[in-house]
């Protein structure tokens, strides 16, 4: 049982992090929507692959840790029966 719910919440982090990662690309590089060619073409050039993962990592690391602060400060104010 424990491992079906650890099984869930990693898939839940993980799309999480997918949209992040998704949302990111498209708001550093907007002219992947109009030019991807050129736009992996100029990545295959300075060979800078893991910018996107490093980013989306940190601002996931920052959302994950607001996320917790709020889930402990609600168990905080919730009454135990």
């Amino acid at each position: 049982m424990i491992q079906f719910e650890m099984i869930k919440i990693l898939k839940r982090e993980l799309i999480i992090y997918t949209g992040l990662l998704t949302a990111l690309i498209f708001l550093m590089h907007p002219d992947l929507i109009s030019e991807p060619t050129a736009r992996l073409a100029l990545m295959q050039e300075k060979e800078n692959y893991t910018h996107p993962l490093l980013y989306s990592f940190f601002v996931y690391l920052v959302i994950f840790f607001m996320r917790a602060m709020i889930d402990f400060v609600g168990k905080l104010f919730t009454k135990k029966k």
